[in-house]
């Protein structure tokens, strides 16, 4: 998760430090306009494939999360049987040495 934020800081930072760097560049209004617009559909990009990527990411835990609760059901269920067994054995075994 550090590593998360990390990375949304240094997005941040390099986002308000291209801005200041646009503001003041020496360029006339209808270029730094258009400039800002480009970088502003380049970030849009990023965050999109950024996006899709925690989407494959979160698709593929709930993928393992749902395995992993399938084993677990299926070794409780065989053990829920083997104690019923087990039980029928031991009724078995005391009703007939009476």
């Amino acid at each position: 998760m550090d590593e998360d934020k990390r990375l949304s800081y240094f997005f941040l930072g390099l986002g308000i430090g291209v801005a200041v760097g646009i503001l003041f560049a020496p360029k006339s209004g209808e270029e730094t306009r258009e400039l800002i617009r480009s970088k502003a559909g380049d970030g849009r990009d990023v965050i999109k494939r950024r996006t899709g990527e925690l989407r494959e990411s979160a698709a593929d835990l709930v993928d393992r999360g749902k395995s992993a609760v399938s084993r677990q059901k299926d070794q409780l269920a065989a053990a829920v049987e083997a104690g019923k067994q087990a039980y029928r054995e031991a009724v078995s075994t005391t009703g007939s040495e009476s």
